[in-house]
């Protein structure tokens, strides 16, 4: 679920996406070279996130529907 609405946003980089998600490099020298790679927008996707499962936990905002565009 992560995967596809951070994905969805447009606000990440697909590569900061999979290092937050701790999906690995199969290149383990690579992989020890860029572990820091994309950390500031991973902090802050990290923020996006949490903030995100707060309004699904608060109840977030429902927008009214008229019955025609059901």
């Amino acid at each position: 679920m992560a995967s596809t609405l951070l994905n969805e946003s447009g606000k990440w980089h697909p590569d900061a996406i999979e290092r937050a998600l701790a999906h690995g490099d199969d290149d383990k020298v690579r992989a020890a070279y860029h572990r820091g790679a994309h950390w500031q927008e991973r902090v802050e996707m990290a923020q996006w996130w949490s903030d995100y499962l707060d309004q699904l936990r608060d109840g977030a905002k429902v927008i009214p529907m008229s019955a025609g565009l059901r």
